[in-house]
């Protein structure tokens, strides 16, 4: 199957690049429901799929609304106005959906998989259960996505770096035929080749929008006028978001910060509990949370919520400190 997306002048003007936190929820958790063992994500997904299970957000609203394959509705991933809007920007434009974009959107997914009493309740009333959907999807993004939301921005800002230069130094027909295999520029058309959509330059507004996502395994698109047509795309380089290198100046850091600081830093190269680092580096648990109040006071480490206990993870400034050679 061949889609082609035509251009003008103005369409090429109007083309930008965003960074968006719902599309990496819906490819992340599409991800999680099809349980596979994704070679590259298997320590995200070992990791979070025993908490997405524990809060019950395996089988809530995003279960009902984002199949393992096919359709996604399109009203969870609306355009970003901005270039990085924060998740609550776009839980927000969720929420003003207008009721008959819902419905619609409903219609088409309940036409690829059966639905149950959510999406039957959603369709009634999708004012009322909207703030539901985006509840959970704040629940989920705390557990699965936040803990871990310094190294995957750090990666999608690469990418903008690296396709913003890219189109200085090659131009825009350059970067569309490099950005997936099911995508070729040809005689100022985008063609997506291999892709069971219907996307068009009729029935989508001007311009397009590109988002780079980590959890994508294929080019997803997005059209509903007169918003202009989203592209999500997979990242470059994701091979390397999961790895934990030594770090090669500990001592140096640990004479500014304190040995036990350092540890600590280290050993969240994956979120975890007090608990958890209380046992894997021998200091108390009393110690452990007096250390990582003091980090987070010096924004190093964040805090977030995962059912009873509180995951722990490092910031982009530590990062930066302990990953900079």
């Amino acid at each position: 199957m061949l889609s082609e997306l035509a251009f003008t002048a103005d369409d090429l003007a109007l083309t930008r690049f965003a960074v968006s936190q719902m599309w990496e929820v819906v490819t992340s958790f599409r991800l999680l429901a099809s349980g596979s063992a994704h070679p590259v994500h298997r320590p995200w997904l070992d990791q979070v799929r025993p908490r997405v299970a524990a809060a019950g957000l395996d089988s809530g609203w995003l279960a009902d609304l984002v199949p393992s394959s096919n359709y996604l509705p399109d009203f969870l991933t609306p355009p970003p106005g901005e270039p990085a809007p924060a998740l609550a920007a776009e839980l927000a434009a969720i929420r003003a959906t207008p009721a008959d974009q819902v419905r619609a959107d409903l219609g088409t997914l309940d036409g690829k998989s059966r639905g149950g009493a959510r999406r039957r309740a959603l369709h009634t009333d999708p004012g009322t259960q909207l703030t539901r959907v985006t509840e959970e999807i704040e629940a989920y993004w705390e557990v699965a996505l936040a803990p871990y939301w310094a190294k995957i921005h750090a990666l999608l800002d690469a990418e903008l770096f690296r396709r913003s230069r890219q189109v200085a130094e090659h131009g825009s027909g350059h970067l569309f035929n490099d950005l997936h295999s099911t995508l070729r520029w040809d005689d100022n058309t985008l063609h997506l080749v291999r892709r069971r959509c219907g996307i068009s330059r009729a029935s989508t507004g001007p311009g397009l929008l590109l988002v780079p996502s980590v959890f994508a395994v294929h080019v997803f698109t997005w059209s509903r006028p007169p918003a202009p047509p989203q592209l999500a795309y997979p990242v470059r380089g994701i091979g390397t978001l999961w790895e934990t290198g030594r770090v090669r100046r500990a001592d140096a850091i640990a004479a500014v910060i304190g040995r036990s600081r350092t540890t600590l830093l280290i050993e969240l190269a994956a979120p975890a509990s007090t608990t958890d680092l209380a046992r894997r580096t021998g200091i108390s648990a009393a110690g452990v949370s007096q250390h990582l109040t003091a980090l987070r006071d010096a924004g190093m480490v964040s805090a977030h919520r995962a059912g009873r206990s509180v995951l722990y993870a490092r910031t982009a400034m530590a990062e930066s400190l302990l990953t900079t050679s």
